[in-house]
């Protein structure tokens, strides 16, 4: 059984993933994954994914694929309380089972590996931070909605009575 649990996943305020965002000099060893559903309207975060919550058991192996080699991921919703932290747990268990069957394949014998064409052409895996951003899409729209910077298709009439779902 996993050892790691959505309390065990850090969380990343808004105001940090900023920083990070706007200081970064390789803003592209970070990826942001919002699995929000219906309630992908009234703007995201500047170069976030959407990877909606309802689909996420059947993309997810897409995903891995997609953040092999991203040093920094962080997942969110609308609030961060249930849909993100959910995410990021089966984004970290599921890492977590592929690294397990990956180091039951190196226990094959070379040969054996050779025969099927396994081994030789895969990249070394890139050590991954993975985090929930703090308060959701809700909290970085009341920091950053308006910062075109940051955040993408801002509707500020969506949430001038905040969070509507």
């Amino acid at each position: 059984m996993s050892s790691i649990s959505i309390a065990s996943i850090p969380r990343l305020r808004p105001s940090t993933l900023s920083t990070l965002l706007l200081d970064s000099p390789s803003p592209t060893s970070i990826a942001i994954i919002d699995v929000r559903d219906d309630d992908y309207i009234g703007g995201h975060i500047r170069g976030a994914l959407n990877f909606p919550s309802q689909t996420l058991d059947a993309t997810l192996p897409t995903l891995i694929r997609k953040l092999q080699d991203k040093e920094t991921v962080i997942f969110h919703c609308a609030l961060s309380q249930q849909r993100g932290p959910g995410a990021a747990l089966k984004y970290l268990r599921e890492k977590e089972r592929l690294a397990k069957l990956e180091e039951q394949q190196k226990q094959k014998p070379q040969e054996e590996a050779e025969a099927e064409g396994e081994g030789e052409n895969k990249k070394p895996a890139v050590e991954q931070r993975v985090y929930v951003l703090d308060r959701g899409f809700v909290g970085w729209q009341e920091a950053y909605g308006e910062d075109e910077r940051l955040t993408e298709g801002y509707r500020k009439e969506l949430w001038k009575d905040g969070y509507w779902m």
